[in-house]
């Protein structure tokens, strides 16, 4: 059973440099999903489609300066994985697929 993520007003944590491979432009484009959406998703800790395993590393991270990672299963059922690197260098978008 998925619980929501907790959700915040504001950003939790700070997303660095943005980067997405092709195969994920394309994919959030075909879905007509605004990428900054996503990314606004992403860094308020709502870290879509993940177990309550994953969740919770995820609030771990956030707090211990780990890599977080968001699931978002777009309109179109493309999953589109979103990481935050542990420094917050880098936030790339990409499919599972390009991992």
């Amino acid at each position: 059973m998925n619980l929501p993520s907790t959700h915040h007003a504001g950003p939790r944590f700070r997303p660095g440099r943005i980067f997405a491979t092709p195969a994920a432009l394309e994919a959030i484009a075909d879905a007509q999903v605004l990428i900054i959406d996503l990314l606004i998703r992403h860094i308020r800790g709502d870290f879509g489609d993940l177990s309550e395993s994953d969740r919770q590393q995820n609030e771990l991270s956030v707090d211990a300066g780990l890599r977080i990672l968001s699931s978002y299963v777009l309109p179109n059922q493309q999953t589109v994985w979103v990481i935050t690197e542990w420094d917050r260098s880098a936030t790339t978008f990409l499919l599972p697929g390009d991992y």
